[in-house]
């Protein structure tokens, strides 16, 4: 089969070279010429999926909820919105090692009782493969796997086959004959993800990508990666701790910033149906410097442990360091605790540390991270069964968290007995075994939590 022509394009200007050059002739650019199918050669190649509608007025369309296939792993379906979608292409990327192959591999399993699958694995041998699927207890599956990273025989394969769901493992690996880059270029990931999304589309197969990620920890390859899948993934955790977290970045199916938690065994990935328990210590007494905090992710409430450390500095610039939480919001939240409550901690080293290797970024973590710092300043614990909520303004203003009823319910439900929230947070009717003081200023707080 004659390789098709390609041309080296521009990607600041849209200009394109016949060969590859270090500056582009048009714009001037370093480096931003990359390899791509020539216009001719690809003219027809990604004609539309369907035939041509006519214009219609959005209220006549009528709106039908998508099917949705169950993969078996409770976790999984809550971040994908329900289970698998027919033709739609999932991107799921994490670092190495961190059980992605492990995960797709015990869905897959779950997923053939129901419907065929397919599992291309580009970076390892069937025998590799099937010693992983022996070693979880994945004896019978039924599974159809093949070791290719060739395109073409890829594609081949699905349309032979038929699966109802498979996985790429990764995107990386896999090249076509059309292009002669290399594997994992950027020409290669665009072209093999277009044909791979454009035979999900046409056949109704079900697609997972898995995605390596760059040191900075985002996705490799171009960035229209993302925008050509339906639904991206992140596997998060510390490889050195049992639990993972796979959060939804982009879901054209379901709710974005859905988390699903697992815990790594030697069966494999297992979901955790509550996970407070893995993000809060077990103090015997409670200590200085340990607050609760109510944090959202997606629909669910989650009870994290935000620790705090201040002592004094041995050096002339004290040090801010923050892990789990945004470092420049813990050096504003100092700064308005000495401007509003007169606590000042210029010459302390203050270390802030939310447990359980969990990243909190929304700003209702403020009056969490404000109290365990004065609790450890003064060397004093807050109550048993604390926690609170609420995002903390320049001014000293307390606003409120979004789904704050929520939040309390999901305490309440865990045994705590004292909450701490913001005014606008304050349910109308009392919550059994919870009680509840409303605030609107930081040093309002600060006074109340001296005093219990």
């Amino acid at each position: 089969m004659a390789k098709e022509k390609t041309v080296y394009t521009c990607t600041e200007c849209g200009g394109t070279s016949p060969k590859w050059l270090g500056k582009c002739p048009h714009c001037n650019a370093w480096n931003t010429l990359e390899e791509t199918v020539a216009e001719s050669a690809a003219k027809h190649r990604f004609q539309a999926l369907a035939k041509s509608a006519p214009v219609t007025t959005l209220s006549e369309i009528e709106a039908v909820d998508v099917a949705r296939t169950p993969t078996g792993i409770d976790e999984l379906d809550r971040v994908l919105g329900g289970g698998i979608v027919a033709g739609g292409v999932v991107l799921i990327g994490g670092d190495p090692g961190i059980g992605k192959s492990t995960l797709l591999l015990q869905a897959l399993d779950a997923l053939s009782h129901q419907v065929r699958t397919l599992y291309v694995t580009g970076e390892e041998s069937g025998a590799q493969v099937a010693l992983r699927a022996r070693r979880l207890g994945l004896d019978g599956s039924r599974v159809r796997v093949q070791a290719e990273i060739q395109l073409e025989k890829i594609l081949a394969t699905i349309e032979d086959e038929k699966p109802a769901v498979a996985v790429i493992d990764s995107i990386q690996t896999i090249y076509s004959d059309q292009l002669t880059s290399a594997p994992g270029s950027v020409a290669q990931v665009r072209e093999c993800s277009a044909q791979l999304t454009r035979t999900a589309k046409a056949t109704g197969t079900a697609m997972v990508l898995v995605g390596h990620v760059t040191k900075e920890g985002s996705l490799a390859g171009p960035r229209v990666l993302e925008h050509i899948v339906d639904t991206v993934l992140y596997f998060e955790g510390d490889t050195h701790s049992a639990f993972r977290l796979v959060r939804a970045f982009k879901n054209r199916f379901g709710a974005v910033n859905e988390i699903g938690v697992f815990a790594m065994t030697e069966r494999g990935l297992k979901g955790v149906a509550n996970p407070s328990a893995i993000f809060l210590s077990t103090h015997g007494e409670p200590v200085p410097g340990s607050c609760v905090l109510v944090t959202l992710e997606g629909t669910r409430p989650m009870l994290v442990e935000v620790q705090a450390l201040v002592d004094s500095s041995p050096i002339p610039a004290p040090r801010r360091l923050s892990v789990g939480l945004e470092q420049n919001r813990l050096a504003m939240l100092l700064a308005v605790m000495h401007r509003h409550a007169g606590i000042a901690c210029y010459d302390q080293d203050v270390f802030v540390n939310a447990v359980g290797g969990v990243r909190i970024s929304e700003p209702a973590a403020d009056l969490a991270v404000m109290l365990a710092i004065q609790s450890s300043l003064r060397g004093k614990p807050l109550p048993r069964g604390f926690l609170t909520f609420g995002e903390v303004g320049l001014a000293g203003e307390i606003r409120p968290a979004p789904r704050g009823q929520e939040r309390l319910k999901e305490a309440a439900k865990l045994g705590f007995g004292v909450a701490v929230v913001p005014k606008a947070n304050a349910p109308r009717r009392p919550i059994e075994g919870l009680t509840i003081h409303a605030v609107e200023r930081v040093e309002q707080a600060i006074e109340l939590v001296r005093g219990l």
